[in-house]
């Protein structure tokens, strides 16, 4: 069975997409290139990430931070698995910070890795993007854009296009000079071209509208 390397060769995915879409490389050569992500050579847990994930949905990152260090002051760890979170009860994470959806949402993983459904780092190697999506998101709290945030990020999966994500269709927006937002079935079709480094240019998308809002840049890794 292949394996997926995590990463790919940004130098490539650059030449790729100045060839293939004049706009986008106009605004490519603006920005300069994006090196690769340093996260894509450090292992990580799954089950960990996920399990941050879910806590920092819907927060900022600050908030978020100190929820993170809470409980893991709580379980007297800092890995976020069935075992660690069994150390304490519902009160405890609510007393921590953690609202009640997201209390049951780690609980539903963690039960779900004790029965041995959540794929290790390991055989995600081997698996395809979309049976990652699969294997993910009936874990509750859990969604495909979070899957995909992990698949680009964390797994460094060359060619994923989260197509939902309001910041990459405001990107594509500004790309292409449109009055509205492409929806996200224009958006697949649009990035068609894009292939086999749709992640390259969802980054560079980013980037293009954070610039247009005059921000810095979102942190989209939930780490």
């Amino acid at each position: 069975m292949p394996r997926h390397a995590r990463g790919f060769d940004t130098a490539a995915a650059w030449e790729h997409l100045l060839r293939r879409d004049r706009r986008l490389a106009k605004w490519m050569r603006r920005l300069g290139p994006i090196p690769p992500e340093p996260r894509w050579r450090r292992p990580f847990d799954p089950v960990d990430a996920l399990a941050r994930a879910i806590l920092f949905q819907q927060l900022s990152g600050k908030a978020a931070s100190t929820i993170v260090a809470r409980v893991e002051a709580a379980i007297g760890s800092r890995r976020l698995h069935a075992d660690t979170l069994g150390r304490i009860d519902d009160a405890t994470l609510r007393a921590c910070g953690v609202s009640g959806n997201k209390t049951l949402a780690l609980r539903d993983l963690a039960a779900r890795e004790a029965r041995g459904e959540i794929p290790t780092l390991r055989r995600m190697s081997t698996m395809r993007e979309d049976e990652i999506v699969a294997a993910l998101v009936p874990i509750r709290g859990i969604g495909r854009w979070t899957v995909e945030m992990m698949l680009m990020f964390r797994l460094g999966r060359p060619d994923v296009l989260p197509v939902d994500d309001l910041g990459v269709r405001k990107g594509a927006q500004r790309v292409d000079g449109l009055e509205a937002m492409p929806t996200p079935r224009e958006l697949a079709e649009r990035g068609e071209r894009w292939g086999p480094y749709r992640t390259y240019a969802s980054l560079y998308l980013w980037r293009i509208a954070d610039l247009a809002a005059g921000a810095a840049p979102t942190n989209r890794s939930q780490d």
